[in-house]
C-alpha cells in the first residue's frame, strides 16, 4: 500500500501542478493590468466611479476607454446617469 502512495503522489501532485498553471494562465488573460487600474484612478470621471461601484471594473473600464477614444469629454449620457443614480438614491 505504501509502495502505491510513493508512486502516485508525485503522479497527483503534478497532475495539480499542471491544473493550477492553465487556471492561473486564465485569470492572466482575463484580469487588468495595474498599470490600467491606475490611469482609471488618476483620470476617472464621476460617472465611470458609478458605473465601477454598481456594475464592477470591467464595465467601468470599458466607459472609461470609450470616453478617452471620443475625446475625453465628460459625455452627456454620463450626466444622464449620474442624475438618474441620484434620484434612485433619494
Amino acid at each position: 500500500m505504501q509502495a502505491l502512495a510513493v508512486v502516485l503522489f508525485p503522479v497527483l501532485l503534478m497532475l495539480f501542478a499542471l491544473a493550477m498553471e492553465r487556471f492561473e494562465a486564465r485569470l492572466n488573460r482575463a484580469g487588468v493590468r495595474e498599470q490600467e487600474v491606475q490611469e482609471f484612478l488618476d483620470a476617472a470621471s464621476s460617472a465611470e466611479v458609478a458605473t465601477l461601484a454598481a456594475e464592477g471594473f470591467p464595465n467601468a473600464l470599458a466607459r472609461f476607454r470609450t470616453r478617452r477614444r471620443r475625446g475625453g469629454d465628460v459625455m452627456e449620457e454620463d450626466v444622464a446617469l449620474l442624475d438618474d443614480r441620484a434620484r434612485r438614491a433619494s
